[in-house]
């Protein structure tokens, strides 16, 4: 029943879980430059930037950007594992042993690697001059080829065979259920990383500390995985996405 659920989740682990979802978000709150703060770097070009240090080229800046990667991962991908993790404790309760902490363990291990790829891409592209210190595309072709990837991918069969896994969390373990928590952690990382990786690198196109990017695609990767509703929004988003990448090619947007 929906109460045991609720009252389930008052439990220890699951509160930790919620406090890191929370202090996550404050934190990147805390590290998100201001809308005023972006106009004016605008006007006054990388000098400005260099001495706010939002990314400079060398060991710190990665630092900081694997950083804040990991963050924006706990951030964004821990919301959308809940349903898998409330299912991993029902099945629990038949007598088969669970280890959240294992599970939990595998999961971010995968979005940890994610993280730090990311912020050596993110690292890259900006030497390249291809992001602006704040990790958004300074060229409109780099803007254009990702929201064409992440389109086309919506309609792959990867895409598709991940989040089939995903949205069916209880046959996903029972599949894989005598690899232990931790294999299943890994694998269920994996599976995640599968529905979700061409989203995430939207972040270079909204800019990488843009907390209303950030919030939106968490809300989309969120319902994206519930049976009930995500089948009406995978292709479609993916057709958006395609249409955004003409529009910015066309130079309409």
């Amino acid at each position: 029943m929906l109460s045991d659920r609720i009252r389930a989740m008052g439990a220890p682990h699951w509160l930790a879980l919620f406090g890191l979802i929370l202090i996550s978000w404050a934190l990147l709150y805390v590290m998100a430059v201001p809308g005023d703060l972006r106009a004016t770097g605008a006007i006054y070009g990388a000098e400005f930037w260099v001495n706010f240090c939002t990314l400079t080229p060398d060991a710190a800046g990665l630092a900081r950007m694997g950083a804040m990667w990991v963050l924006m991962s706990a951030a964004m991908m821990a919301p959308t594992v809940l349903p898998a993790l409330a299912t991993y404790e029902d099945l629990g309760q038949t007598g088969e042993p669970t280890n959240m902490a294992r599970l939990l363990a595998g999961y971010l291990t995968v979005w940890l690697g994610f993280s730090l790829l990311a912020a050596a891409a993110q690292m890259v592209l900006f030497r390249a001059g291809l992001l602006d210190p704040l990790g958004q595309s300074a060229t409109s072709w780099l803007s254009v080829a990702l929201l064409l990837v992440a389109g086309l991918y919506q309609f792959s069969s990867a895409k598709e065979a991940c989040l089939s896994k995903c949205r069916q969390p209880l046959t996903f373990f029972m599949s894989h259920w005598q690899e232990g928590p931790w294999r299943n952690g890994l694998r269920l990382g994996l599976v995640c990383l599968g529905c979700c990786w061409a989203l995430m690198a939207l972040a270079f196109v909204g800019g990488v500390m843009n907390l209303g990017f950030m919030g939106l695609a968490t809300l989309i990767m969120i319902f994206e995985k519930l049976p009930e509703i995500g089948r009406y929004i995978t292709r479609p988003l993916g057709g958006l996405l395609i249409v955004g990448a003409a529009l910015v090619a066309m130079g309409l947007i």
